[in-house]
């Protein structure tokens, strides 16, 4: 067997005993992500116990996202949450001829602005005072740069409850450190970030899957979860879903908030494309703006403006003020003070708008292209949105697979098993980056060689 747990370490109850080993021998690395798990019943044979016991214990690994199953094949190792995130080979020296569409990089090749304020930061006569520990949530006039910025995406706040972070997922760790404890629940969708998954993972909090439609999360759906289980918070990106690409209607949003005020859940907000729908002149309003007394409103800006810029804006209420700022000191000390002065130099200078604006046109030139290729395939997406999420026509795939074949080809892409919450067998997509290639003419290489594999494989 590829993994023979100690039984003389088992203890009442069985199936949690058993599962911890699981657990542990995965963490170790003494099972790799991967690895084919013993069947249940010849594991059960070989710890003398009942088949019941093998199954709670793989489905609870499976609840954490340390395994998952292949209809017909067996359980497997899941990849861990950094394998889980990063394909290596995307650019790197011998590299070249990949191509990348798995990680989303926001057409980097947008950067001169940032590079005009880089060099203007560092002509200013107090850099000096930007190597110190002072000010571990921002400078006075970087957060109200912060909340200034944040104004545009429907989110009112002052510099008081305004704090930078070091990106969007530091602002979700810290969330989840300092607002929720060991064990609760939060209603994400059944596809939701990927970091989040691995995230809760180590912080011990239970994601519950939340059934949607073309809109987004069900408000009915919500409404009975928070019924059935006691459930703390919520998780959602109401524009352009990652990995999903969905985005709520207004009256969407509305519904939805009625239920999370109803039952008082923590929202945490991540609007990862807010900054370019206001930009682009499209109005809308932030679930922040209706709920702003339990809302945590994330603002990234690595996808948006310059991913090397690790600085994320967060809004929350006075309530979550103190714990919040906690957790941001106890992860990171302070945020780079560096990265946010060159933030705030492009808020006040006006060249984050212009760069959101080059992103927004080569996004949506992307966007044809896509819809050129895949024409129909796919729910229709922002023009905005850097990703796509292609449906599979092939259910019972082993996702591992599909994205080392596809590798093999010169394509690097991330199938549905990642952003899963649980693992869906019956229904698998592939999310495309079609922001990180470098060149249209390297995108238009990488969707070819993927839609050929699609088509040769009947996908």
């Amino acid at each position: 067997m590829s993994w023979k747990p100690d039984s003389a370490k088992l203890s009442y109850p069985c199936y949690l005993s058993l599962a911890n080993q699981l657990e542990e021998a995965i963490v170790s690395g003494q099972l790799a992500p991967g690895s084919r798990l013993p069947p249940q019943r010849e594991l059960a044979d070989y710890l003398n116990l009942n088949f019941t016991t093998v199954t709670r214990a793989y489905n609870l690994c499976r609840e954490k996202k340390l395994i998952y199953g292949v209809t017909g094949r067996g359980s497997f190792v899941a990849p861990l949450p950094a394998e889980g995130q990063f394909i290596p080979g995307s650019g790197g020296p011998g590299q070249r001829s990949v191509v990348e569409l798995g990680i989303v990089n926001g057409f980097d090749t947008v950067r001169d602005s940032v590079l005009e304020a880089t060099s203007s930061v560092l002509r200013k006569g107090y850099l000096d005072q930007l190597y110190s520990y002072s000010e571990p949530s921002g400078h006075l006039h970087q957060r109200s740069a912060g909340a200034r910025w944040l104004s545009e995406m429907d989110v009112k706040t002052d510099s008081e409850h305004t704090a930078i972070f070091s990106g969007a997922q530091n602002v979700l760790s810290a969330a989840l450190l300092a607002l929720f404890k060991l064990g609760d629940r939060i209603a994400t969708d059944e596809y939701t970030y990927s970091n989040l998954i691995g995230a809760a993972r180590l912080f011990h909090i239970q994601l519950v899957p939340v059934p949607g439609d073309a809109s987004g999360m069900c408000p009915e759906q919500l409404r009975r979860k928070c019924r059935e289980k006691k459930i703390a918070g919520i998780f959602l990106m109401p524009n352009c879903a990652n990995p999903t690409t969905r985005t709520m209607s207004e009256e969407r949003k509305s519904a939805l908030a009625a239920v999370i005020g109803e039952y008082g859940l923590v929202l945490i907000e991540d609007d990862n494309i807010g900054a370019l729908l206001a930009a682009s002149g499209a109005g809308y309003r932030s679930l922040f703006s209706r709920l702003s007394e339990q809302t945590v409103y994330i603002g990234g800006s690595t996808m948006n403006l310059c991913s090397g810029l690790r600085v994320a804006f967060a809004a929350f209420p006075e309530a979550f003020r103190v714990r919040l700022l906690n957790g941001l000191y106890h992860l990171n000390i302070k945020t780079s003070s560096l990265d946010a002065e060159i933030m705030t130099e492009l808020i006040v200078s006006g060249k984050a708008i212009q760069i959101l604006k080059q992103k927004q046109l080569l996004a949506e030139k992307a966007n044809r292209l896509f819809e050129q290729i895949f024409p129909g395939r796919c729910e229709p997406a922002p023009r905005g949105c850097f990703f796509r999420w292609l449906p599979l026509r092939s259910p019972g795939l082993d996702g591992m697979e599909v994205e080392r074949q596809l590798s093999l080809r010169g394509v690097n892409v991330y199938h549905s098993y990642r952003f899963a919450v649980p693992k869906h067998e019956e229904r698998q997509y592939l999310r495309v980056s079609i922001s990180s290639a470098g060149t249209e003419e390297r995108l238009s290489k990488g969707l070819m060689i993927l839609n050929e594999y699609l088509q040769a494989n009947k996908l």
